[in-house]
């Protein structure tokens, strides 16, 4: 039984990377593992992710660039101010300016790159290095 849809997308993620394949299929599918993959596309972690509708809610097919360490939720999905995405960089991210952290905000998921330059805060959602 499945609890948590990003979390499994995710260990699916890196497991297929780890083994050098070039391509991955998450399924089930849903808008917030579209929105990390996005931002995963637009920060070179992966090349192009489609959507493919199958009968049962569709599923994502993934080409890899082989460019991922490790990528994993954060749980509990904790709230994170702009004055201290910085601490939280440093729990989640092996060292500075190498990874990312996926944010949760009211303007959308985003990079903490990108929450910094707007200076937004936001929910913890995922990380990539």
């Amino acid at each position: 039984m499945q609890q948590d849809l990003l979390n499994d997308a995710l260990v699916s993620l890196r497991h297929a990377d780890l083994d050098g394949k070039p391509s991955v299929e998450i399924a089930p599918t849903s808008k917030l593992i579209a929105e990390v993959l996005r931002i995963f596309r637009e920060h070179h972690y992966i090349d192009e992710f489609t959507f493919v509708p199958t009968g049962k809610g569709g599923k994502y097919d993934v080409k890899l660039s082989r460019r991922i360490n490790s990528c994993g939720v954060i749980k509990p999905r904790l709230a994170v101010s702009y004055e201290n995405l910085e601490r939280f960089e440093s729990r989640f991210l092996p060292a500075q300016d190498f990874g990312i952290l996926v944010l949760s905000t009211n303007l959308g998921v985003v990079s903490h790159q990108k929450a910094r330059e707007l200076k937004i805060g936001g929910r913890l959602l995922a990380y990539v290095y």
